[in-house]
């Protein structure tokens, strides 16, 4: 009899969120399902660790019959709890990470705790992969990703993923007409063009209240902001190593370092 897979879920959204219950109930198809994620919101993390406070991870019983642990930690400290804690003597097949409730599209997947989590999974030789749904209405249904989520999983339970790269999956929200089907993209080249609303509190102490629009510069088809427009799911293969290695042999030939 073949023996199911181990599949870890974490998320950025907190143990309690919508997305990770869904995530959680289409895992359970697949595997044997372990939770390790925040003990409460943590979106707008990136890949931040925690190293000089302590740490705290508790046992949950919120999914049923679903090993379930809640960390004071950020998502990558969830997947390090997890890989060398919580399942210490075994190794999972498969991360998942999300259903993030709001786009991790773009630039936004530097900022996101959801792919953080994806990303260090892949770090520690995880196939990985980040959920996210672009809605961020707080009745957002998520009941349309669930049939993507199950079969990029399989898929990547099946074929496998290429050493250090883990998928950033974003779904369009829920329309009147079905999703056109699945895009391998690029990220898009896009920003955040934020602003700051100064404030007073009620003391008179001054604050800052950030805000901003996103801005896409790109007017590509084959990126991730298009395929997102055009009612597709994208997939972007993501990975950690932010040098640019286009600019190494500019430097290289235009700098004079020789006297430095």
């Amino acid at each position: 009899m073949k023996k199911k897979p181990l599949i870890l879920v974490s998320n950025d959204d907190g143990i309690t969120s919508k997305g990770i219950r869904t995530l959680v109930n289409v895992m359970k198809q697949i595997g044997e399902v372990v939770v390790v994620a925040p003990d409460g919101p943590q979106s707008g993390m990136g890949h931040a660790i925690t190293i000089g406070n302590t740490l705290r991870l508790t046992r949950e019983d919120i999914f049923g019959d679903v090993v379930a642990y809640k960390s004071s930690g950020t998502p990558a400290d969830c997947v390090k709890l997890a890989k060398h804690h919580v399942l210490k003597d075994r190794q999972p097949d498969l991360l998942v990470s999300g259903v993030n409730h709001g786009s991790n599209t773009s630039i936004s997947v530097l900022y996101s705790g959801t792919m953080s989590a994806a990303i260090e999974g892949a770090i520690e030789g995880l196939p990985s992969v980040g959920f996210s749904l672009c809605d961020y209405g707080h009745d957002a249904d998520f009941t349309h990703t669930e049939e993507y989520i199950k079969s990029i999983a399989l898929e990547v339970l099946e074929k496998g993923m290429p050493k250090g790269v883990a998928l950033n999956v974003n779904f369009p929200p829920k329309r009147n007409e079905n999703i056109k089907g699945v895009k391998i993209c690029r990220q898009a080249r896009a920003k955040w063009q934020e602003e700051f609303d100064e404030r007073f509190d009620p003391n008179g102490r001054r604050y800052f209240w950030m805000a901003g629009n996103f801005v896409n510069f790109d007017k590509g088809e084959d990126n991730d902001e298009w395929a997102i427009a055009n009612n597709y799911v994208s997939i972007v293969p993501c990975m950690f190593d932010l040098t640019a290695h286009h600019a190494i042999s500019q430097l290289n030939d235009e700098w004079d370092l020789q006297g430095l």
